[in-house]
């Protein structure tokens, strides 16, 4: 058994590597090409050249040329995949339309659910790849099981929850047993031109941070400025557009005087925002759609009981699920917590193993 889980010689196993022209994904093809694996690289173009050479995204332009630059000085082929218009249709249209309904959406783990685990995936299947291998830091454990990556600032499990296990079987991720720092050395042992690069802090496809621009173009409606109003009903101001807002923010509201107040909900059916004070962010039970199940069995039994976390950043709350015959679930918290978002990911946690999760949606299901 091989370091990969594959029942044969590293030189007999054809290995595709997800290249993001990255430091992490350039290590994981730099260890596997010196433990003997028959390894090539794929990059992602997922935006039309001309704008990623003036707007800083990933998988288009640089990052397509550093990806083939330490391709070429670890001496494996590499190639492109043009997948713009899926990207374009499943992730950006889906982010826009994520917002127009008062989600505040994650494009993240729709990437990973779609162009990279299922396009990526089957181009590399179709070269003849025993598997693919990403830089992401999260480990694999036979089953398959999909367990956090050792260091907890690292991890990225939250991101990749929506993983099937079908897809899981043909994956692996050498970095989950490593931090930053180790995978970078190893960059620069293989003297990688990319060891030092920054890593990407925003969303790929909005890389000032200035979302609320990318939404207002691809969805004019959604900037429409509407009524602040209390839980109530009482008129206390006007917004500038729901895009600019999200469950749980303070800042930003343009209301002064009395005390402080938060965003507790998006209406977009009224083009309306409802703010309260912080006690009203409290939530305990909320629903969630679209479940993807990584636990033992074919399917999450009618109750258990595990830790979620509802933001990526945040530890995991203790929590029972109770799936529904709609293939989503309820979720009930040990406590109170504030700032549930719809549109966000709950994602289960058994310690350190990934059991699955699903999309946060509005209480009334909208």
């Amino acid at each position: 058994m091989n370091s990969l889980g594959l029942d044969k010689a590293p030189a007999d196993c054809r290995i595709a590597v997800a290249m993001s022209g990255g430091v992490d994904s350039s290590a994981t093809a730099a260890l596997l090409v010196e433990e003997g694996f028959d390894v090539f690289g794929v990059t992602l173009k997922l935006y039309d050249m001309a704008v990623a050479a003036t707007s800083g995204t990933c998988c288009a332009g640089k990052d397509i040329r550093d990806a083939a630059k330490v391709c070429e000085t670890l001496g494996i082929a590499h190639h492109v995949l043009d997948l713009e218009d899926v990207f374009k249709n499943e992730v950006i249209d889906a982010f826009a339309d994520s917002y127009m309904v008062g989600e505040t959406p994650i494009p993240c783990v729709n990437c990973n659910e779609t162009v990279k685990f299922r396009d990526l995936l089957g181009f590399a299947l179709d070269e003849g790849a025993d598997l693919l291998v990403t830089g992401h830091y999260i480990r694999w454990r036979p089953g398959p099981q999909m367990w956090r990556g050792m260091d907890p600032v690292r991890d990225q499990s939250y991101f990749l929850y929506a993983t099937t296990r079908q897809q899981l079987a043909k994956l692996r991720f050498p970095l989950g047993d490593l931090d930053k720092d180790r995978t970078r050395a190893h960059a620069a042992r293989f003297n990688l031109a990319v060891a030092d690069k920054p890593d990407s802090q925003d969303i790929c496809f909005v890389p000032q941070g200035h979302y609320a621009d990318i939404v207002a173009k691809l969805r004019p409606g959604a900037a429409e400025p509407g009524d602040i109003v209390d839980r109530n009903g009482t008129l206390l101001g006007t917004h500038k557009g729901l895009i600019h807002y999200t469950v749980g923010q303070r800042r930003g509201l343009g209301i002064g005087g009395g005390d402080p107040l938060y965003v507790l909900e998006l209406q977009p059916e009224r083009h309306r925002l409802v703010v309260g004070p912080p006690e009203a962010l409290l939530t305990q039970e909320f629903p969630i759609r679209d479940i993807n199940w990584l636990g033992d069995g074919e399917h999450a039994p009618k109750f258990f009981d595990c830790g979620v976390k509802v933001r990526s950043t945040q530890p995991p709350l203790a929590a029972r699920i109770t799936p529904t015959a709609d293939g989503g679930a309820r979720v009930h918290l040990a406590e109170p917590h504030a700032g549930i978002a719809p549109g966000q990911a709950c994602v289960f946690y058994a310690d350190e193993r990934v059991l699955g999760g699903g999309w946060i949606r509005r209480a009334s299901g909208t």
